[in-house]
């Protein structure tokens, strides 16, 4: 029995995408191409029915006749609503088969002569068989599939209609459109339980293979090759991302870093352990993270890396030359390490350690030595670091833990030979989070430091080709042992002459360079650069000299800019109008000689200083009286002074009984500034005769020494500073211990010349050259 045709009729037709309907299915659809919206409406308009055909290709945005299937379905519109993106959605329900005849002109909408294929009923007993066939089949593929819930079967067990039920089963299998349009194609009810039956008996066998296939991969494939197996499937996941994200990129990258390197055994041993254990950790894990900045730490550092050292001695005598002005020593010292190169080719770095008040060019020294060398120069700062692992490194169990900065600053150099400059080495402090010093004594040690172990690094480190240069202010705060360990060379500060030089050739242009100025802009003679060296600055360095220097570029810079003058001239009476008042009294000295006031000299981390020594006798019961916040050290030089004033009341032509008659107040003013140390005994002792014998004392003598009870001058430190402050003040004597004569050497020319240096042994001595008789006084 064949299908009975109708007439052909007229449709508007809908042709549908990736989607087919069946006779008696009711379902939702969402239009929105503009020719299937005016189909629709022409279909709610007439009677509600439309022709429902699949395209052949899901892409196809205006598909032909040839992209359209010619069997579709009749559908009644049962609801139609407008969604707020503008597309309609319609719930439809499959009446009957048709087949498509022919295509009208109408351009509006797809428009069509269908005629409907009505199946008739069948009291086939074969069909009635191949409906259970059909049932127990999709019974099997639910059982297999789970895609198709168990309460789809009992609804289409209910269905008595071959075709329906042929339709309803094919509408729940996940076929390909082909296959689906080829069953709604066979209107024949038993041939389509046939096909439908064929199709089930496949999709069967291919779950079944699926589900043995499984079962036996499964059984198969042990924990190794199911990790490879991910790993790979992870490789190729991201290789089709182009990305090298995630763990196993990581690795890799690792990989070939350390590769690239020349990393010595123990390390590459250390690097190819940690990263397979990256490997196997978890991602999740935060371990991860940890032995990852560990790797990268080890894979960062210079193990083999270096650069060659430029040997050429007279090269690194002008690059020093040109960078600083006088500094000798130092330039010397590091000429000699380049000659003893040149001849060993191997040599432990020097460990020098450059102290001296601030602003004579420490820091920038070491800079100039590296660039001298042609080597990498590191700096790091010690003021302020208190804690050891500053110096070590944290191990690695604790969170965010670091290596010391030692090993920080190798991994900034990039080299193991670099110029490693630890600035400050005086100003650490300890506490209970250790002591930092302890841990550089490893650190500056020749002989040790070729194995300097860090706690976060592990495997110990060479920095025996490290030139190693500290700086300080004051040698007496670096710790013995330390202090051992390098080789000092005291840099002092300048004279007055140095100075103006230094203002001259370097820091003149580099303030005009920084200014903006050019060379022919500004000039400052040398008699107003004396100026501004003598009576706005007083220190060791040259910084606030610097500061001078660059307030005289400003001024000018804005003069040029407001066009009050292209060029500017600085003459020594300018100076006053650009950089105000002078700060400093030059010539301190130039007043009369006075009674009971001596100059002695002291030595501060910022350089020498004069110190003006007051004593003053008046009657009363025999107090001793200090004043001006002195230390310890410099009361007891005091109670020495006076102790041997006592014993040599008598030959000094003094009342023996005077400690019993007067009180006697001993000052040294600018009392906010803390004094200390035995320098100024002498002083203090000259100053206590001066008073008790009314003798004046000169005021062209400065005078520094320490003094026993039996009147005897014992030698000091720092005279360079001193004499350069006795200089810089005016006197024209200086009194200093005999036993420091051989310092004298270190003292400028330019010193010698202007001022007398006398050596003494006795106190007596010191009386003859500090006291005048003054005419007219007894």
């Amino acid at each position: 029995m064949g299908p009975s045709k109708s007439k052909g009729r007229r449709f508007p037709l809908l042709p549908l995408r990736g989607l087919l309907v069946y006779p008696s299915m009711v379902l939702h659809l969402d239009v929105g191409r503009e020719k299937s919206v005016k189909a629709l409406e022409k279909a709610m308009v007439e009677d509600n029915l439309i022709l429902l055909c699949s395209q052949s290709e899901v892409n196809i945005e205006e598909p032909t006749q040839e992209d359209i299937f010619r069997v579709g379905t009749v559908a009644n519109v049962r609801q139609m609503l407008k969604l707020p993106n503008g597309t309609i959605r319609v719930l439809v329900e499959g009446m009957e088969r048709a087949e498509i005849i022919q295509y009208t002109d109408n351009e509006e909408y797809y428009e069509v002569i269908a005629r409907e294929l009505k199946e008739e009923d069948s009291d086939d007993p074969e069909v009635d068989a191949l409906m259970r066939t059909v049932l127990s089949q999709f019974e099997h593929y639910i059982n297999l599939s789970k895609k198709v819930t168990p309460e789809t079967l009992a609804a289409v067990s209910d269905i008595d209609e071959p075709g329906r039920l042929a339709d309803v089963i094919t509408s729940h299998l996940s076929l390909k459109i082909k296959d689906k349009q080829d069953i709604l194609e066979t209107v024949d009810v038993g041939k389509r339980l046939e096909k439908l039956l064929d199709i089930l008996n496949n999709e069967r066998e291919v779950l079944e293979l699926e589900r043995k296939i499984n079962q036996r991969v499964k059984k198969q494939m042990e924990k190794t090759q199911k990790e490879y197996y991910l790993r790979e499937q992870m490789k190729a996941i991201q290789k089709e991302l182009g990305e090298k994200e995630g763990r196993a990129g990581e690795v890799d990258e690792l990989r070939e870093q350390m590769n690239k390197q020349e990393l010595p055994e123990r390390v590459k041993e250390k690097v190819e352990k940690e990263i397979d254990r990256l490997e196997k950790m978890p991602a999740s894990s935060a371990e991860g993270g940890v032995i990852r900045n560990y790797l990268d730490w080890l894979l960062g550092l210079p193990w083999t890396a270096k650069t060659e050292d430029d040997l050429d001695i007279h090269k690194a005598e002008q690059v020093l030359d040109e960078d600083h002005y006088s500094l000798d020593k130092p330039k010397e010292r590091v000429l000699e390490y380049l000659a003893v190169q040149k001849l060993v080719k191997k040599m432990k770095g020097p460990i020098l350690c450059l102290v001296g008040p601030p602003g004579v060019g420490k820091t920038s020294l070491a800079r100039s030595i590296a660039k001298s060398l042609d080597r990498k120069f590191v700096r790091i700062s010690l003021g302020g670091v208190r804690d050891e692992a500053e110096i070590r490194g944290h191990r690695r169990t604790y969170v965010g833990a670091m290596p010391g900065r030692i090993i920080q600053g190798m991994k900034n150099a990039g080299a193991l030979n670099p110029v490693f400059l630890l600035d400050e080495i005086d100003k650490m402090a300890s506490d209970f989070r250790g002591d930092p010093s302890s841990a550089l004594l490893e650190v500056l040690d020749p002989e040790q430091n070729n194995t300097f172990s860090d706690h976060f690094i592990e495997i110990p480190f060479d920095l025996s080709q490290v030139m190693f240069i500290t700086t300080a202010n004051a040698i007496h705060n670096i710790p013995r042992p330390l202090l051992d360990r390098m080789e000092v060379l005291n840099i002092p500060g300048y004279t007055e002459l140095e100075k103006l030089q230094i203002a001259m050739r370097y820091l003149l242009p580099k303030q005009k360079r920084e200014h903006g100025l050019d060379e022919d802009q500004l000039e400052i003679g040398e008699a107003a650069l004396m100026k501004v060296v003598r009576e706005y600055t007083r220190e060791s360095g040259v910084r606030s000299l610097e500061q001078q220097v660059a307030a005289l570029c400003r001024k000018a810079a804005k003069i040029i800019v407001s066009e009050e003058s292209d060029r500017i001239v600085i003459e020594p009476d300018q100076v006053k109008e650009y950089l105000g008042s002078p700060k400093f009294r030059h010539g301190v000295a130039d007043l009369e000689d006075q009674i009971g006031a001596v100059t002695g000299l002291a030595w501060t981390e910022v350089g020498g200083e004069t110190l003006m020594i007051e004593v003053t006798v008046v009657p009363g019961s025999g107090k001793l009286t200090l004043t001006g916040q002195l230390g310890d050290v410099m009361k007891e030089s005091a109670q020495a002074a006076f102790s041997y004033t006592r014993t040599k009341a008598d030959e000094l032509g003094i009342d023996p009984d005077f400690h019993e008659k007067n009180d006697i107040h001993i000052h040294i003013p600018e009392g906010a500034i803390p004094k200390d140390g035995p320098s100024a005994g002498i002083t203090i002792a000259t100053a206590l005769v001066s008073a008790l014998t009314k003798k004046h004392v000169s005021k062209d003598v400065a005078m520094t020494g320490e003094i026993t009870l039996r009147g005897r001058v014992l030698p000091i430190g720092g005279l360079k500073e001193k004499s350069l402050a006795a200089h810089r003040a005016g006197y024209k004597k200086i009194l200093l211990p005999k036993d420091n004569e051989r310092d004298l050497r270190e003292i400028p020319d330019s010193v010698k010349d202007e001022v007398e240096f006398v050596p003494v042994s006795h106190m007596d001595q010191v009386l003859k050259h500090a006291l005048v008789e003054q005419a007219g006084v007894h």
